[in-house]
């Protein structure tokens, strides 16, 4: 048979039912890439930072002509008013405030700056201040306000699944522990979306700026922009990374003396291996340990100062309610100098201004300066639950006066009982007990009787909305400060040989008087532990604040301890600083 005709008939066959002709499949290529995600160009580290700051700072420059003082800071210029030896001078638009005392010979103007109210934190610090007569009638001295400042840091990851997430973290507040994002973006519009709740954050990505703007709750419209590894300071415990080598701390002009782990009979592989850790620990999308501070001295000599996540030796850290601690050395203080206190002192009778609202409950009447300082006031106050009228958070909503409000508290138990509620309303009230005791504002009395005998130059006192001293928590030390409040306990009250409180308030600030919970006794404002470390048990006592901020002492081996950090609200993790690390390594380290 003819192919031809085969294939002339099949044609006609598939046109005679209509049906199409059989086409040749060509081999398959290829299949066309996807188009990238634009979101992608958003995978890395950025970092926004904020400053409000206050405006006035630096030098201060104070005149006299006669009986006219004058002071001018920044721009600003303000008259003076002298009082007996105070001078106050309050610069326009409340921009701040100098409260001092001229010396007997006129040398010196020492005292404190009142800064405005800071956004981030809604409260105001008093620091030191200090000037220096440059000749007759004419002093100068430097305004170091707290910074109102605040570094945010979003990093953006790719999932396995391509998805974006991203993270927040700020080394100073704790503010983004919290947030957690799903990360899109819509041309130049990202999303950042916590699918946990209702957080959405909604901004805008400028590539040709390469720049970042999220609009994040009273923080107004924050702009990022990219950091490398190198450039995220307070994001990773160090930049650039690099293996940890010991260095003995440098000797300055606060007081302590220093030495070498070798000189006071310390192992330094444990540290070493303490130190190595916390440098490999890296910052994710989990919480993790966030140590910015660790500083060790024994046989009263600074022998480890190390600092992490863009903290140094001269930056101010926050010590929470490790600073109550501060409160009893107040009252202790205050008696040396010759205040009619003691513990047993009737609280109430000390504030003579206050009336009750109504009749005063019978059980009021017992309340004792001890009480306060021990947690067992009997208020209804306890931080731990957000219902109690006397929880810390709603004691600093009121824009009232803070001791009214807390004398106001109804009783939820007897004061004086064992079991302790934490309470840092009745912490705070102590200051109101030592301001009326010796007539004196809180900032003075602390500076006088505390700061100054311990060489303490900088620091920030929060104030209450009255402009008198918050004690309850807040207060910002050097850390080698901090140091210094163990290390003046640890030697019975003196500091480089000098009394600064009596031998007998520090052996009954450390001692039992009421328990938290199982394990945990509270002193004066220090919590008391044992540690076992092998076959040992040591005690120590300690203040601690939220976040990781301890000041510890073990009295068996000559040691106090310091660790800062940003474990904000989770006491999960800052609690192993105590319960893992300062035995594991710490106490190892030290040998009898």
């Amino acid at each position: 048979m003819n192919p031809s005709t085969v294939c002339l008939s099949l044609g006609a066959l598939l046109a005679l039912l209509s049906l199409p002709p059989v086409a040749h499949a060509e081999p398959p290529g290829p299949a066309p890439a996807p188009a990238p995600d634009p979101a992608q160009k958003l995978v890395g580290v950025w970092a926004g930072d904020i400053t409000n700051g206050p405006e006035a700072r630096g030098p201060l420059t104070v005149s006299r002509e006669g009986d006219a003082w004058r002071a001018s800071i920044a721009g600003f210029e303000a008259p003076g008013r002298l009082e007996k030896s105070t001078l106050t001078v309050t610069l326009p638009g409340g921009q701040g405030e100098l409260r001092a005392t001229v010396s007997p010979d006129g040398r010196r103007i020492l005292g404190h700056w009142v800064q405005p109210r800071v956004l981030t934190g809604g409260v105001q610090y008093a620091t030191p201040v200090e000037l220096r007569a440059l000749r007759k009638g004419v002093w100068r001295g430097d305004v170091t306000p707290w910074a109102d400042r605040l570094t945010l840091y979003l990093t953006v990851y790719a999932r396995p699944d391509g998805s974006l997430g991203a993270y927040l973290r700020d080394p100073e507040k704790g503010f983004g522990r919290q947030f957690a994002f799903n990360v899109t973006m819509n041309g130049g519009a990202v999303k950042l979306e916590d699918p946990r709740g209702p957080t959405v954050f909604e901004g805008t990505y400028d590539e040709r700026l390469g720049r970042l703007t999220v609009p994040i709750f009273f923080l107004g419209h924050v702009a990022f922009t990219k950091r490398d590894r190198n450039q995220a300071v307070g994001l990773y415990p160090r930049t650039p990374a690099a293996p940890y080598a010991y260095t003995v701390p440098v000797a300055d002009s606060d007081g302590w003396a220093t030495a070498s782990l070798a000189d006071v009979k310390m192992d330094p592989a444990p540290i070493a291996q303490l130190i190595q850790r916390i440098l490999d620990t890296q910052p994710g999308p989990q919480p993790t340990p966030v140590i910015q501070g660790l500083l060790i001295a024994r046989h009263g000599k600074l022998v480890v100062e190390e600092y992490f996540h863009g903290f140094d030796q001269a930056r101010l850290h926050d010590l929470r309610s490790a600073s109550k601690t501060v409160a009893p050395m107040l009252v202790g203080t205050a008696i040396q100098q010759g205040a009619k206190l003691g513990p047993q002192t009737p609280v109430y009778p000390q504030f003579p201004a206050y009336t009750a609202a109504g009749p005063l409950d019978p059980r009021k009447a017992k309340l004792t300066v001890e009480h306060l300082m021990t947690m067992t006031s009997g208020f209804d106050c306890d931080d731990n639950d957000d219902e109690s009228p006397g929880n810390e958070n709603t004691l600093q909503s009121q824009e009232g006066d803070w001791y009214t409000y807390t004398l106001n508290l109804p009783m939820g138990r007897a004061p004086g009982e064992p079991k302790a509620v934490y309470c840092s309303a009745g912490i705070n009230l102590l200051g109101g007990v030592v301001r009326n005791a010796t007539g004196t504002w809180l900032p003075e009395h602390f500076l006088r009787t505390l700061a100054s005998p311990l060489g303490i130059r900088h620091y920030a006192m929060n104030l209450m909305p009255d402009g008198e001293a918050y004690l309850g928590g807040g207060l910002s030390l050097r850390p080698r400060d901090a140091l210094k409040l163990g290390q003046l306990y640890l030697a019975g009250g003196v500091w480089n040989g000098q009394r600064v409180v009596a031998r007998q308030w520090v052996e009954r600030s450390v001692a039992k008087h009421s328990e938290m919970e199982p394990g945990r006794t509270y002193g004066y404002a220090w919590w008391r532990h044992e540690l076992r470390v092998g076959g040992r048990v040591y005690a120590e006592y300690e203040a601690g604040g939220n976040g990781g901020q301890y000041v510890m002492v073990v009295p068996e081996l000559d040691l106090t301890v310091v660790f800062t950090g940003a474990n904000y609200a989770q006491f999960n993790i800052w609690k192993t600083f105590r319960e893992e690390l300062l035995p594991r390594y710490i106490l190892a380290a030290a040998r009898p």
